[in-house]
């Protein structure tokens, strides 16, 4: 789950089994008692049919929350960090960092910071659109070094810079379950 709209529907359709929760979030959710195993088949195709996916062995589960944890801090966290990203992802998830680096990369086939810098980008894609912030004040809510870092960034990414990225209003951003 990488939004709210992903929670929404875990909820839906764990109401719609009669199956009490303690909480969702994203990229978890609690139950009060285990699923029999045609609950979690059940559970899982209305899941599917949505476009979401029930993980249950333990690499893909780390790997969805160290996701979230980027997303999070990039789409949904006003305050920006300021430590390393490797030392916030490895505090929050309580893991070694080289241990997470290299599982992200072997499940996922890119590495941890790449996946950063494409939802950073995907955030200044939004913010541009919007029209409410310049380059400057974007650069300084993301926490970039400077806005030629950012636009750098910005155009090693998408091939544009972010001045020609705001003419072209057609472009259509990704969603952030396909970044």
């Amino acid at each position: 789950m990488v939004c709210i709209r992903c929670e929404m529907v875990v909820k839906s359709e764990l109401e719609k089994m009669g199956m009490p929760f303690l909480s969702v979030k994203i990229g978890e959710a609690e139950i009060k008692k285990d699923l029999t195993p045609e609950q979690r088949d059940q559970f899982n195709i209305a899941l599917k049919k949505s476009g979401l996916e029930l993980l249950d062995d333990s690499k893909s589960i780390l790997v969805e929350k160290i996701k979230n944890v980027i997303i999070e801090l990039v789409h949904y966290t006003e305050d920006q960090i300021r430590v390393n990203l490797s030392d916030y992802i490895s505090e929050k998830l309580s893991y070694d960092y080289t241990y997470l680096a290299n599982l992200f990369s072997e499940v996922k086939g890119t590495t941890i910071e790449q996946f950063f810098i494409a939802h950073r980008i995907e955030r200044v894609k939004e913010l541009l659109v919007y029209d409410e912030l310049n380059l400057t004040e974007i650069a300084d809510k993301l926490n970039y070094s400077s806005v030629a870092h950012l636009s750098k960034q910005f155009k090693k990414v998408t091939g544009l810079t972010p001045s020609h990225f705001k003419q072209l209003k057609h472009k259509r951003r990704g969603t952030l379950e396909n970044v």
